[in-house]
């Protein structure tokens, strides 16, 4: 049998980012034992065996079971000691695998307590990054300008949907505003949050790079949350919606239009007519259509993340070719690889590129120009000149590691 072009060893070798990795779904499993035990947190089992069974499974009956599993590790990470730890030790695994960048994401406001509050959460994940970052930097291989600089930020996550049991701090608002109506508790904690981000941004000097949305889409419109990204617009985080993965189109365009959307956390649904449950869009596929060109024409970058969707649906377990991944290359869209939740989903990134290559016969330009958006498209933590020169030593990098296998980027064949 023939060597493939692309094995998974090249693949663990080349320079890779992950821009979508939720902190909270990434931790180490033993870590989340240990911080369990110290901290008096029930788990469904005390070893890593009995979680992956139990919690942190191959495949989830639907998203709701998928997102069980946060319950655990959201109630380990409640104190700065715990939080700068998963940030520092995720940092380490990424950086290990040759991810070069990551933008860690989460919502600050599950692990408020008490006095420890939302810029003293940021503060804790951006020590344990900054940690780790002087410590993978200070390598001699990285002083000698051999091997790019590792580079990390911060995403912070509102959340589309939450209950006063979700933590502290969300129950406050619910106790305070006992006649207002939930849509409007969820934008103010939005807003909160937002400018949280600016301040730790601003003030306190930290890698808060951008603003997100997660949680269930149905029922609960990004565009409730539109004054919480505007004012992220007008003091230039970047901004990202998880949209189009529990919803249809009508989600993406709606993070777009009222949000301001750079990029897009997973967008699975982005081609589904039968997704599109507007009534008043008469022609469901000249809508998508529209929509597709105005994504591609944007370089609205979409967070592909291969494993969790055939997690969390059905119609891809059997068959990874049915995700729209190979589509939207084909429509010229821009797209990068993402792990989404290392634990959860029980993956890395080299996993994540190695699926995509087997599945959509990446060839080595096609997989260079993938790999290179998740850089390109980054809310790079640092000024424009700094990141050209940066994504310039990756690039340099990453043609080194495809030379060493004899591969050619610019034809996709072996020389010779």
């Amino acid at each position: 049998m023939a060597k493939p072009l692309i094995g998974r060893d090249l693949i663990a070798q080349l320079p890779k980012s992950d821009l979508h990795l939720h902190l909270d779904g990434s931790l180490r499993l033993g870590t989340l034992i240990e911080l369990a035990n110290e901290r008096g947190v029930k788990l469904p089992s005390r070893t890593p065996e009995g979680l992956l069974e139990l919690v942190f499974k191959r495949a989830y009956r639907n998203l709701p079971e998928y997102l069980k599993g946060f319950e655990f590790t959201v109630a380990c990470l409640q104190d700065a000691e715990s939080l700068e730890r998963a940030a520092y030790e995720l940092a380490h695994d990424c950086r290990a695998e040759n991810v070069f960048y990551v933008e860690v994401r989460f919502a600050p406001q599950l692990h408020v307590r008490g006095d420890f509050r939302v810029r003293d959460v940021l503060r804790a994940v951006c020590r344990g990054l900054e940690r780790a970052k002087r410590e993978i930097n200070a390598a001699p291989a990285v002083k000698a300008g051999a091997v790019p600089r590792f580079e990390a930020g911060v995403i912070v996550c509102a959340l589309r949907f939450f209950v006063p049991a979700f933590s502290e701090h969300y129950r406050a608002y619910f106790e305070a505003l006992p006649t207002a109506p939930a849509d409007e508790i969820y934008a103010l904690a939005s807003l909160e949050l937002a400018r949280a981000a600016v301040a730790a941004a601003e003030q306190d000097g930290l890698p808060v790079v951008g603003f997100d949305l997660a949680g269930q889409e149905r029922g609960f419109p990004a565009k409730d949350h539109q004054a919480a990204y505007q004012l992220a617009h007008e003091h230039f985080l970047g901004k990202t919606v998880h949209a189009g993965e529990d919803y249809g189109p009508e989600s993406i365009f709606q993070a777009i239009t009222d949000c301001h959307a750079d990029r897009i956390g997973h967008g699975t649904w982005l081609f589904s007519r039968k997704h599109v449950r507007d009534k008043s869009i008469a022609d469901k596929a000249r809508y998508v259509e529209k929509l597709v060109r105005f994504v591609a024409e944007r370089r609205i970058t979409l967070e592909v993340c291969l494993t969790s969707n055939q997690q969390t649906i059905p119609e891809l377990r059997g068959d990874l070719k049915k995700h729209p991944f190979g589509r939207m290359r084909e429509a010229r869209c821009s797209v990068t690889l993402c792990t989404d939740n290392r634990l959860v989903s029980r993956t890395t990134m080299t996993d994540e590129v190695e699926k995509a290559v087997g599945a959509f016969g990446l060839e080595p330009r096609a997989l260079k120009d993938v790999l290179i958006y998740g850089f390109k498209r980054s809310f790079f933590p640092g000024s424009p000149r700094q990141e050209r020169d940066w994504v310039r030593s990756v690039l340099n990098c990453m043609e080194d590691v495809f030379l060493k296998a004899g591969l050619d980027v610019r034809t996709g064949r072996r020389p010779g």
